[in-house]
């Protein structure tokens, strides 16, 4: 029986299963259960009634038991699930995919639904379908038992290995394959359980707009004529990868709120999105290739009416200094002012800027309210370790410019005055806002939002409207880093 372990090291620590040209119609996304819903009286029974399944659950068990380890709490990310596997057939290890000396029902629907994996911008390869299918032709064939029972037992790891596999790669993405959590077993094996079988092992997906309406618009794009899936990538391969690093970035960061503002960087675009439907649209300005603006989450917990602009330190001591070495007016032509450290507002004409570099740059410029402030007359704040914000501009004529990579990292919104009036109506507040030319004479104001807005910052390089594929430049160089690391290892 110990002679089965060489082969169960090879399924859990080199295989990856998928086949090819199999479609099936596309499910909605459920709710994944969690663990502690799980119930014993959930799980499918997994008893060996037959002597051949019994003796294929000894090799089984075999095989599991002589699993060192330390091979089974690997964190590297090319390890395989060989911990879940070993969970999964706790207490007893008994076939699931098989019926008497066959392949049993369920098994006929996950090959189906592994060979759907280009659908969902996965790679067949990743799941070994062809050591899979080579095994099921075998199986069909006659052969002596003592033969036949240790393919058996090949097949059903190889299997379940596989399907795990397949559930993490659909929740967390490739990039950064860990063994699966804790649970992975019993979510497999309630998806076993579950009438909307094999759906069931769809719902650990991102279930955000985005994610769904990209992996539908590529499913259906591999569905066209005239060939099957796998024909249709190896023809338009470039457009295939870019779709599924997208749906990757999606997956290693899903969004979860029914309503969010969300910044797409290479669309230079806004939208509001509440339950599914887009409420606001704005085109945005963000940050130059050299100063990205960043990704992240956070709430939008207020906006300041008449701001006034402290200009970061990085822009006073890099971009200001050498200007004010060469003529200071400017700072008053562009209602710009000198304070010192002790907040001292000092005559620029009178500090000896030669003498100033960048490390003994002891001064803040401060900008007021007016129409020449870089802020406008909006900001709208969200707490981030980045110091970036959303915010007006003077320089209106800019969001007609089709590149709009232009910032230092902040994002300047086109017609923000409409989105802090959508604000205030979103939680009953009537308040009108003043118009622009009004509200710069009025000192600076916050307005605080009793229901803070989630707002997400992303970069996607494809999305979806009206169902038809969009595709953007790839403005700071991230795909190729993301394609590398899913592609090149």
């Amino acid at each position: 029986m110990l002679s089965v372990c060489p082969f169960l090291r090879r399924c859990c620590f080199g295989l990856v299963l998928v086949a090819e040209g199999c479609r099936t119609a596309l499910g909605p996304v459920v709710p994944v259960p969690q663990v502690g819903e799980l119930s014993s009286a959930q799980l499918p029974a997994v008893s060996a009634t037959s002597p051949v399944l019994s003796s294929v659950a000894a090799l089984l068990q075999a095989a599991l038991n002589t699993l060192p380890p330390a091979q089974l709490a690997s964190a590297n990310p090319g390890s395989r699930p060989v911990a879940a596997v070993r969970a999964f057939y706790k207490p007893a290890a008994a076939p699931v995919w098989l019926v008497a000396d066959s392949l049993g029902g369920p098994t006929r629907a996950v090959l189906g639904l592994l060979a759907q994996a280009y659908a969902y911008g996965l790679q067949p390869t990743d799941y070994g379908v062809a050591k899979l299918l080579a095994l099921r032709d075998s199986l069909a064939t006659p052969a002596p038992a003592a033969a036949r029972r240790p393919q058996l037992a090949r097949f059903e790891l190889y299997l379940t290995e596989a399907v795990l596999t397949f559930m993490h790669d659909l929740q967390h993405g490739r990039r950064y394959r860990l063994p699966p959590p804790a649970g992975a077993a019993a979510r497999l094996r309630a998806a076993l359980a579950d009438s909307a079988w094999p759906a069931a092992l769809l719902a650990g997906q991102p279930t955000n707009r985005e994610y769904r309406q990209l992996q539908q618009a590529l499913a259906q794009w591999l569905a066209q004529p005239p060939g099957p899936p796998d024909s249709v990538v190896a023809c338009h391969r470039p457009r295939f990868e870019r779709i599924a690093l997208n749906l990757e970035r999606w997956r290693a960061e899903p969004i979860t709120e029914p309503e969010y503002l969300l910044v797409n960087i290479p669309a230079f675009e806004l939208l509001v999105i509440g339950h599914d439907t887009v409420k606001r649209r704005h085109r945005v300005i963000v940050g130059k290739p050299a100063t990205p603006t960043p990704t992240l989450r956070s709430r939008i917990k207020y906006f300041t009416l008449a701001p006034v602009w402290n200009v970061p330190y990085s822009i006073a001591s890099q971009e200001m200094l050498p200007r004010l070495q060469d003529d200071p007016s400017f700072l008053a032509e562009s209602d710009l002012a000198v304070y010192d450290g002790r907040r001292q507002r000092r005559n620029p004409w009178r500090i000896a800027w030669s003498e100033v570099t960048e490390s003994s740059f002891k001064y803040t410029i401060q900008q007021d309210a007016g129409p020449r402030n870089v802020l406008g007359n909006y900001v709208f704040h969200f707490p981030n370790p980045y110091l970036v914000y959303l915010h007006d501009t003077p320089e209106r004529y800019l969001f007609a410019q089709a590149n709009r990579a232009l910032s230092h990292g902040c994002i300047r919104v086109d017609r923000p005055r409409e989105l802090a009036a959508w604000l205030l109506r979103r939680e009953g507040n009537p308040t009108p806002l003043l118009p622009p030319a009004q509200a710069r004479q009025c000192p600076p104001q916050d307005v605080l939002l009793r229901r803070p807005l989630p707002i997400f910052i992303r970069y996607a390089t494809c999305t979806v409207e009206n169902g038809h594929l969009r595709f953007f430049r790839d403005i700071y160089g991230q795909d190729q880093a993301l394609w590398e690391a899913l592609y090149c290892r």
